[in-house]
Protein backbone atom coordinates (compact mmCIF):
# COMPACT_ATOMS: atom_id res chain seq x y z
CA UNK A 1 0.00 0.00 0.00
CA UNK A 2 1.19 3.56 -0.79
CA UNK A 3 1.40 5.94 1.80
CA UNK A 4 -1.71 8.26 0.50
CA UNK A 5 -3.57 4.94 0.35
CA UNK A 6 -2.60 4.57 4.05
CA UNK A 7 -3.91 8.39 4.86
CA UNK A 8 -7.03 7.45 3.14
CA UNK A 9 -8.10 4.47 5.09
CA UNK A 10 -6.98 5.61 8.57
CA UNK A 11 -9.25 8.76 7.80
CA UNK A 12 -12.19 6.29 6.57
CA UNK A 13 -11.53 4.53 10.20
CA UNK A 14 -11.47 7.87 11.87
CA UNK A 15 -14.47 8.83 10.47
CA UNK A 16 -16.29 5.68 11.16
CA UNK A 17 -14.97 6.63 14.66
CA UNK A 18 -17.62 9.67 15.03
CA UNK A 19 -20.21 6.77 14.99
CA UNK A 20 -19.51 5.25 18.22
CA UNK A 21 -22.11 5.75 20.92
CA UNK A 22 -21.32 7.83 23.24
CA UNK A 23 -19.35 6.59 26.46
CA UNK A 24 -17.54 8.27 29.24
CA UNK A 25 -15.59 4.95 29.82
CA UNK A 26 -14.42 4.07 26.51
CA UNK A 27 -12.54 5.78 23.62
CA UNK A 28 -14.14 6.52 20.38
CA UNK A 29 -12.30 4.36 17.33
CA UNK A 30 -12.96 3.54 14.33
CA UNK A 31 -11.64 0.54 11.76
CA UNK A 32 -11.46 -0.73 8.48
CA UNK A 33 -9.95 -4.03 7.22
CA UNK A 34 -8.34 -4.02 3.46
CA UNK A 35 -7.50 -6.81 1.22
CA UNK A 36 -4.07 -6.71 -0.80
CA UNK A 37 -6.76 -5.74 -3.79
CA UNK A 38 -7.42 -2.42 -2.32
CA UNK A 39 -10.76 -3.60 -1.37
CA UNK A 40 -12.71 -3.08 1.26
CA UNK A 41 -13.38 -6.07 3.58
CA UNK A 42 -15.43 -4.84 6.58
CA UNK A 43 -15.45 -1.92 8.98
CA UNK A 44 -16.35 -1.34 12.37
CA UNK A 45 -16.76 1.37 15.27
CA UNK A 46 -16.67 0.82 19.13
CA UNK A 47 -20.13 0.12 20.12
CA UNK A 48 -21.62 -0.78 16.88
CA UNK A 49 -24.42 -2.84 18.16
CA UNK A 50 -23.09 -3.97 21.39
CA UNK A 51 -22.11 -1.65 24.24
CA UNK A 52 -18.85 -3.29 24.49
CA UNK A 53 -17.63 -4.20 21.09
CA UNK A 54 -14.21 -2.75 20.15
CA UNK A 55 -14.03 -1.37 16.69
CA UNK A 56 -11.48 -3.96 15.40
CA UNK A 57 -13.41 -6.45 17.22
CA UNK A 58 -16.70 -5.56 15.14
CA UNK A 59 -15.02 -5.20 11.72
CA UNK A 60 -13.52 -8.73 12.01
CA UNK A 61 -16.33 -10.18 13.39
CA UNK A 62 -18.53 -9.22 10.02
CA UNK A 63 -15.83 -11.90 8.35
CA UNK A 64 -15.61 -15.66 8.43
CA UNK A 65 -12.56 -16.22 10.98
CA UNK A 66 -11.08 -18.97 8.23
CA UNK A 67 -11.12 -15.95 5.41
CA UNK A 68 -8.13 -16.46 3.46
CA UNK A 69 -7.93 -12.79 2.68
CA UNK A 70 -7.40 -11.86 6.17
CA UNK A 71 -3.30 -13.32 5.79
CA UNK A 72 -2.30 -10.72 3.19
CA UNK A 73 -5.04 -7.79 4.92
CA UNK A 74 -4.06 -4.64 6.48
CA UNK A 75 -6.06 -3.27 9.49
CA UNK A 76 -6.46 0.47 9.64
CA UNK A 77 -7.54 1.43 13.56
CA UNK A 78 -7.65 4.92 14.87
CA UNK A 79 -6.26 4.05 17.92
CA UNK A 80 -3.59 1.66 19.11
CA UNK A 81 -4.95 -2.37 19.28
CA UNK A 82 -5.71 -2.73 23.35
CA UNK A 83 -3.22 -4.85 24.54
CA UNK A 84 -5.31 -5.93 27.57
CA UNK A 85 -9.57 -4.82 28.26
CA UNK A 86 -11.62 -5.92 31.16
CA UNK A 87 -15.02 -6.18 28.65
CA UNK A 88 -14.18 -9.08 27.01
CA UNK A 89 -11.76 -12.09 27.12
CA UNK A 90 -9.32 -11.16 24.32
CA UNK A 91 -7.93 -8.07 24.04
CA UNK A 92 -7.38 -6.85 19.90
CA UNK A 93 -4.01 -7.80 19.38
CA UNK A 94 -4.58 -11.12 20.27
CA UNK A 95 -7.79 -11.14 17.71
CA UNK A 96 -5.27 -9.19 15.20
CA UNK A 97 -2.64 -12.02 15.78
CA UNK A 98 -5.57 -15.12 15.67
CA UNK A 99 -7.07 -13.64 12.24
CA UNK A 100 -3.20 -13.86 10.89
CA UNK A 101 -3.30 -9.98 9.55
CA UNK A 102 -0.28 -9.14 8.42
CA UNK A 103 -0.59 -5.40 8.62
CA UNK A 104 -1.54 -3.07 11.35
CA UNK A 105 -2.03 0.53 10.27
CA UNK A 106 -2.43 3.43 13.61
CA UNK A 107 -3.56 6.86 13.98
CA UNK A 108 -2.84 7.29 17.78
CA UNK A 109 -1.11 5.28 20.27
CA UNK A 110 -2.94 4.64 23.52
CA UNK A 111 -3.11 7.04 26.07
CA UNK A 112 -2.97 5.56 29.80
CA UNK A 113 -6.16 6.81 30.49
CA UNK A 114 -8.32 3.34 31.01
CA UNK A 115 -5.98 1.05 30.78
CA UNK A 116 -1.57 1.85 31.92
CA UNK A 117 0.91 1.10 29.62
CA UNK A 118 -0.99 -0.48 26.40
CA UNK A 119 1.19 -2.60 24.61
CA UNK A 120 -0.86 -3.62 21.33
CA UNK A 121 1.82 -2.01 18.89
CA UNK A 122 4.73 -3.70 20.64
CA UNK A 123 2.66 -7.02 21.32
CA UNK A 124 2.08 -7.30 17.54
CA UNK A 125 5.77 -6.07 16.27
CA UNK A 126 6.53 -8.85 18.55
CA UNK A 127 4.47 -11.57 16.48
CA UNK A 128 6.39 -9.89 13.03
CA UNK A 129 2.99 -7.52 11.87
CA UNK A 130 4.06 -4.64 10.28
CA UNK A 131 2.59 -1.73 12.24
CA UNK A 132 2.65 1.54 10.65
CA UNK A 133 1.95 4.77 12.55
CA UNK A 134 1.08 7.85 11.01
CA UNK A 135 1.34 10.07 14.07
CA UNK A 136 -0.41 13.19 11.40
CA UNK A 137 -3.58 11.67 11.77
CA UNK A 138 -3.44 11.30 15.64
CA UNK A 139 -4.89 14.89 16.38
CA UNK A 140 -8.16 13.98 14.10
CA UNK A 141 -8.69 10.88 16.03
CA UNK A 142 -8.05 12.53 20.05
CA UNK A 143 -10.56 15.16 19.00
CA UNK A 144 -13.17 12.60 18.47
CA UNK A 145 -12.27 11.74 21.97
CA UNK A 146 -11.74 15.27 23.18
CA UNK A 147 -14.81 14.61 25.68
CA UNK A 148 -12.85 12.11 27.58
CA UNK A 149 -10.19 14.53 28.14
CA UNK A 150 -11.73 17.48 30.00
CA UNK A 151 -11.51 17.88 33.64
Amino acid sequence: MTRETDLAFLTRAIELSTHCPPATGAFSVGAVLVGADGAVLAEGYSREGDPVVHAEESALAKLPAEDPRLRTATLYSSLEPCSRRASRPHPCAQLVLAAGIPRVVVAWREPDLFVTGCEGIDLLRQAGVEVVELPELAAAAREVNRHLFVF
